[in-house]
């Protein structure tokens, strides 16, 4: 996450789906689709399309119909991720700008009437900054506004290789409540 910082005006860039983790998907979901498609409709013509494995020795009822849903499924999976990578779905920054007194979020979207969306909100408006940490199997960790009337509004950041740790994750909170000149909370769950 690149963040710019200007006196008054802090800016956060913030990743999209154009990350490592999305490409590995789609390439695992691709050539696994196409793969299980592939033998399946080898099965139903009773021919060896691929050269390696024995596509011939599989039922098409019931073994090959169900590698071609899952191999169908799959590509057209691989072909939703793509998209949201090319896209760059959830990419944009957050602003902090004390000369206006405003916070302005920016994110890309599904293309459409409604692609982008800004979000803008006074100081005012803010309470506190939240750090949620939830423990567990899929542990998650989530930076919040914290408003007034006891909205969430989520700013956290994705890395590229992960959750942020927490020494990094309490960095980026502490800076952020102390440039808006408001409370740090925190809440922790375990489940």
């Amino acid at each position: 996450m690149e963040e710019i910082n200007k006196g008054n005006i802090k800016r956060e860039f913030i990743k999209g789906s154009r990350r490592w983790s999305n490409y590995l998907w789609f390439t695992v979901l691709l050539f696994g689709g196409l793969g299980f498609l592939v033998t399946g409709i080898s099965s139903y013509l009773h021919t060896q399309i691929l050269p390696f494995g024995n596509a011939l020795e599989i039922n098409f009822f019931p073994q090959g119909i169900v590698m071609t849903f899952y191999g169908s499924f799959s590509f057209f999976l691989s072909l939703y991720v793509i998209l949201t990578i090319l896209w760059d779905v959830g990419a944009g920054y957050n602003e902090y700008n004390k000369n206006e007194k405003i916070i302005r979020i920016f994110r890309k979207g599904f293309p459409g009437k409604n692609r982008n969306f800004a979000l803008t909100y006074s100081f005012q408006l803010i309470k506190a900054i939240k750090v949620s940490i939830q423990g567990g199997f899929n542990s998650k960790q989530t930076i919040y506004l914290l408003t007034k009337d006891n909205r969430e509004i989520p700013i956290s950041y994705i890395s590229q290789v992960g959750p942020l740790s927490l020494e990094i994750l309490e960095q980026k909170a502490t800076q952020l409540a102390l440039f808006l000149e408001v409370d740090l909370e925190w809440t922790f769950l375990n489940f």
